[in-house]
């Protein structure tokens, strides 16, 4: 287990097998594109529902306005309950043929991971078996007991390695090649089921579409021209769409109708050309609308906020353009608007209130016998569940897998039992750096095994 020390004096050497590697660098990949194709067809899924739910109220909404002495109302109600009923059929037929599908898949690489680990510590093992071997052999005084001894363990080192090697040598490049049939599945049959949808929701709107039209065709009579009004500030000329003549007779321009053309935005609103106040033309960062009223020199100096007897802030409001114009000049001289306050000064003023609280916050603390509370748990040391002792590296480790902890010579080491007993090889234990730990609190990310002769107990 000292291989990589021994690597780095060159007493030596590592067993390579490049053909494995690459296939445990194409199941890497392989399991990173399963996540990301598992994650975004999630965000699909829950954008279909995201539109069943919107496209169900817009229904709903049809549903209310839809008067009950008008013809086709039983039609509408009907062609409602089959849209809502073809964006459930999708959703579900979506979980069952791509979703659960992408679940089973990646649910066997967890599995493998695990094996791939193991498969790399028993290469380890049986390393350092074969090095030590070799080391007898070559001694100038040889031991046969010790030979024969250390000849067992290479023995047996060797065949539980092979055991798991010639399994994941099977299965890692059977498993890289099922990819591309995968993909191909899953998404036949997200286009299958997206274009049979379509089909089937098209039905619908062109019913919903006949049904409406029959209605238009019975009520014709009962639409109504838009009127455009006038704005009071606006010229004359600026009218699209003037009133019928008084004697009835047709009129020059037709009229525009609210079931065939949309009305000009420039005559929607009544008087929509009323110039907008300054703080609502104003671009960049937002900023404080201004006061209802400008206050002298004198006033101001009376209202300045004192932020250690009064935290009251004066009620503020923003000019509407329904405001005249002349609302933000009040007779003050010539002093400007709150509202047209530099942005710089309002950054500042915004400073000075928002900073103090927390100032004061942080300078006070309550004090009991002349001892500040809170500071007597502050050394406590909260170790991780199942903590058994602590051990500290005496020489640096390389990790080789991803389960595995990097250590520096000095480390501390939190150690904790393996979660599966069967799991833990002899001579490694489980557990999790201190620094780890006191920063992160987080035992599955940062727990990983170690081998235990790179270490010494020190608790």
């Amino acid at each position: 287990m000292m291989r990589k020390v021994l690597q780095k004096l060159g007493k030596a050497d590592e067993t390579k097998d490049e053909q494995f590697e690459q296939c445990v660098q194409n199941f890497n990949k392989q399991l990173t594109e399963g996540t990301r194709l598992q994650k975004d067809l999630r965000t699909y899924l829950a954008s279909v529902k995201a539109m069943h739910e919107a496209s169900k109220k817009l229904n709903e909404c049809l549903q209310e306005v839809y008067e009950p002495d008008w013809p086709g109302r039983d039609e509408a109600n009907k062609i409602a309950e089959n849209n809502d009923l073809l964006w459930m059929d999708y959703h579900q037929k979506l979980v069952d043929q791509a979703l659960l599908t992408m679940d089973t898949y990646l649910g066997q690489f967890p599995d493998i991971k695990s094996r791939i680990a193991k498969r790399g510590r028993k290469l380890v093992d049986y390393d350092s078996a074969r090095h030590h071997y070799e080391s007898l052999q070559t001694a100038k005084k040889k031991d046969e007991a010790k030979i024969a001894k250390a000849e067992e363990e290479l023995i047996k080192a060797q065949k539980v390695f092979e055991e798991m090697n010639v399994d994941l040598q099977e299965e890692l490049p059977s498993l890289w090649n099922s990819r591309v049939g995968f993909y191909v599945n899953t998404f036949q049959s997200i286009a299958g089921l997206e274009e049979n949808f379509h089909k089937e929701m098209s039905k619908l709107n062109q019913n919903l579409n006949d049904v409406l039209v029959s209605l238009e065709k019975q009520h014709g009579s009962n639409t109504f021209p838009i009127k455009a009004q006038p704005s009071d500030n606006a010229p004359a000329k600026g009218n699209k769409s003037p009133s019928p003549p008084p004697d009835g007779s047709p009129a020059a321009t037709p009229e525009i109708r609210v079931n065939h053309e949309p009305e000009p935005a420039a005559a929607a609103t009544p008087g929509a050309a009323l110039p907008k106040s300054p703080s609502q033309l104003r671009k960049g960062p937002p900023v404080p609308p201004p006061p209802k009223h400008t206050p002298c020199t004198e006033v101001k100096q009376q209202q300045t906020l004192s932020l250690f007897e009064d935290t009251t802030v004066p009620e503020i409001s923003v000019t509407t353009p329904s405001q005249p114009a002349e609302a933000s000049d009040v007779t003050c001289g010539t002093h400007p608007a709150a509202g047209a306050q530099e942005p710089g000064e309002t950054a500042a003023s915004e400073a000075a209130s928002s900073s103090l609280p927390a100032v004061v916050v942080e300078t006070f603390s309550a004090a009991v016998n002349g001892t500040v509370e809170g500071a007597s748990g502050a050394g406590r040391l909260d170790l991780p569940p199942g903590f058994m002792f602590k051990v500290q590296a005496q020489h640096d480790y390389t990790a080789t897998d991803t389960d595995e902890l990097q250590l520096k010579a000095g480390d501390v080491v939190l150690v904790i039992p393996f979660q599966n007993p069967e799991e833990q090889d002899e001579g490694w234990l489980m557990g999790v750096k201190e620094s780890d730990w006191n920063l992160h609190k987080e035992l599955e990310k940062c727990r990983g095994v170690f081998p235990e002769n790179f270490t010494t107990r020190v608790q």
